[in-house]
């Protein structure tokens, strides 16, 4: 999960520890049913901690559910992060992005299934993956690199093929999901206006870390 300044007492990190454990939970029961309608004494059990600390905490299990979703989205985004750093092409992040996520279903499944089944609603969000795609979309633009469109038209077509994507590689577990993931990549840099030729290049090079 994302990370962040640790507590200053032991009181505070155990009121963190609580809360990160809620949270679980909720990711668990989302990324497993996606059944919101769960009882809070079912959530506590699963977290392991008392039915008393849910109010603590949160207000309704709706909010909980919400602090799930948007915990999950900044540590879908904060792996972007740490794979793409040194990385200044638009384009080459936005296809890496792609390709990235395909991986991601496999490696990090709940979190994915996460994505999967409440992500549509998040793709404006101001948490998560939506931001930093936003940015690199506005770079490109800005430079020249991609076409000038409304930069939120651009992300909704580009957050609505990601979604299609991840729900590709968990109905067709069976598919290459790479490939699947740089075909796709291709289409959309060629959609934001990348000459076919270079649109083909850019979504299949070598991934940072991976070997050469």
């Amino acid at each position: 999960m994302p990370t962040s300044a640790p507590p200053s007492n032991r009181f505070e990190r155990r009121r963190a520890e609580t809360r990160r454990a809620l949270i679980g939970a909720a990711r668990q029961i989302l990324a497993e049913t996606g059944d919101t309608g769960v009882s809070i004494q079912a959530i506590a059990e699963r977290a392991d901690v008392g039915f008393g600390s849910f109010y603590n905490h949160f207000e309704s299990k709706s909010e909980l559910f919400e602090a799930a979703v948007i915990d999950a989205l900044e540590e879908f985004g904060q792996s972007f992060d740490e794979r793409l750093t040194g990385l200044d092409d638009p384009a080459e992040l936005v296809a890496a992005g792609f390709r990235l996520s395909a991986r991601m279903a496999d490696t990090h499944p709940e979190l994915m299934q996460v994505l999967r089944r409440r992500g549509l609603g998040y793709i404006h969000s101001d948490n998560g993956l939506a931001r930093r795609a936003l940015r690199d979309l506005e770079v490109g633009m800005a430079s020249g690199r991609f076409t000038a469109v409304d930069p939120a038209v651009a992300l909704s077509a580009l957050g609505g093929t990601l979604l299609s994507l991840v729900e590709l590689r968990f109905a067709r577990p069976d598919l290459d999901g790479d490939e699947a993931a740089a075909n796709l990549a291709e289409m959309v840099l060629l959609m934001l206006g990348v000459p076919t030729a270079e649109a083909h290049e850019v979504a299949r090079r070598p991934l940072p870390d991976d070997p050469a």
